[in-house]
């Protein structure tokens, strides 16, 4: 059984890492599920509640994260909601292109959303990549605080 929560545990954490660039995946609860997957594994002799709730507070602002960097970008570009919108369809179109989609879907949509608020090109184009930074400094975030988990995850795994 023990092996069995161990292998769980490798493929949570493996499926949550990708969910931080994958928008459909919940990346950190994840992760935070395949932590405790892992913690389980042992009996929680070596990983505390309280360090598996302080992991969970951390994979909770992974979604606060996502939120505010997206809107922020959009915000600073001063994207109309019609932009917003068209981030989203782009977004998950993206989806359907690989890696490559996740970070041109966003802008492509932004840009046809910013259009059809009948803004020009210049705008549209300022608020596309205002949306796609954004989106990747979500990302880059995120990342930080999963990699964090992990740390603090090891630490008291060892310690």
């Amino acid at each position: 059984m023990e092996v069995l929560l161990w292998i769980l545990a490798a493929v949570c954490v493996g499926v949550g890492i990708a969910g931080i660039i994958v928008p459909v995946l919940p990346g950190a609860p994840l992760v935070w599920l395949g932590l405790l997957l892992a913690a389980s594994a042992d009996g929680f002799t070596r990983v505390s509640g309280w360090t598996l709730a302080f992991l969970a507070v951390l994979a909770a602002s992974t979604l606060v994260i996502d939120v505010v960097a997206s809107a922020a970008g959009a915000k600073r570009a001063k994207a109309s909601g019609w932009a917003i919108a068209g981030a989203a369809v782009g977004t998950v179109a993206g989806l359907f292109f690989g890696l490559p989609g996740l970070v041109l879907g966003p802008f492509a949509g932004a840009v046809a959303g910013e259009l059809a608020a009948r803004r020009g090109w210049r705008a549209a184009g300022k608020v596309g990549l205002g949306t796609t930074l954004g989106l990747l400094l979500g990302i880059a975030a995120k990342t930080a605080v999963v990699f964090a988990m992990l740390g603090v995850f090891v630490l008291a795994y060892l310690l």
